[in-house]
């Protein structure tokens, strides 16, 4: 195999696998934890220090969004404007997650922060629950190396964020309401992808048939309550849980006499 076809990702035939919960897949998995755990001794440091280690991983995943994105546009396959907003603009909600990491990053601003750690962390859980891509190959490609290393790295920001004490999930209005906007604004960008741009058939996984949906084995009706009652605890959660923190933190303070 040449530099080329590894770059541009040329498969030989009868090389997809199903490598799911292969030796692959938890070596990566295992390999993110450990590194979370490593990254956890910055917790001691200062703000600054803590957001420049974001930005790090935010950093690597830039890179890895702008070079597939070169690579994508060096194959001259793109023949008009639809073609190059197909290459060029995050499609599926993976991707989307990874630019809402860079953005968070890049910004400093918690709020922001807070969204992109928790819609990152669970497109990435989805990932290493079910990979559809970057295991199913016997060949370790570009476009493996892409999927595999942008999903750990959101994997590991995501968490990284919360232990690191960058993100924040007081129940105030002024916390919870911009991150409400937020998955908002990913759903009519989601809508825009589907209807306006053409760009991409389901990016979130709420159309019929999509690849959950078969996984559930229930009709799209149904499928549509659990996914919203789904999004709607998985969400609330992470409030919840900084509450329940809160107040163990609360009751451990001594009361002065």
């Amino acid at each position: 195999m040449t530099l080329h076809d590894w770059i541009f990702s040329v498969y030989p035939e009868n090389s997809a696998i199903n490598g799911r919960w292969g030796a692959l897949h938890i070596a990566t998995l295992a390999l993110c934890i450990l590194i979370i755990a490593a990254l956890s001794v910055f917790r001691r440091k200062g703000f600054k220090v803590r957001q420049n280690v974001i930005l790090v991983l935010a950093s690597c995943i830039l890179f890895l969004e702008i070079a597939r994105r070169v690579i994508n546009l060096l194959r001259g396959e793109a023949a008009g404007l639809n073609d190059y907003l197909y290459l060029l603009l995050p499609r599926p909600w993976c991707a989307i997650s990874c630019w809402f990491m860079i953005v968070a990053a890049f910004t400093k601003r918690r709020v922001i922060c807070s969204f992109a750690a928790a819609n990152g962390l669970l497109c990435a859980l989805v990932f290493f629950a079910y990979p559809a891509v970057g295991f199913n190959d016997r060949y370790i490609l570009f476009e493996n190396v892409y999927s595999i290393a942008t999903h750990s790295l959101l994997f590991i920001s995501s968490i990284t964020m919360m232990i690191l004490e960058i993100t924040d999930y007081r129940i105030e209005r002024a916390v919870v309401l911009p991150q409400i906007g937020m998955l908002g604004g990913v759903f009519v960008y989601a809508f825009a992808e589907i209807y306006l741009l053409q760009i991409e058939s389901d990016p979130l996984y709420f159309m019929p048939g999509n690849d959950v949906q078969e996984v559930l084995g229930v009709n799209h009706p149904l499928y549509l309550v659990i996914y919203v009652v789904f999004l709607a605890f998985y969400f609330s959660l992470f409030y919840i849980v900084q509450q329940q923190l809160t107040l163990r933190q609360t009751k451990r303070q001594p009361t002065l006499a």
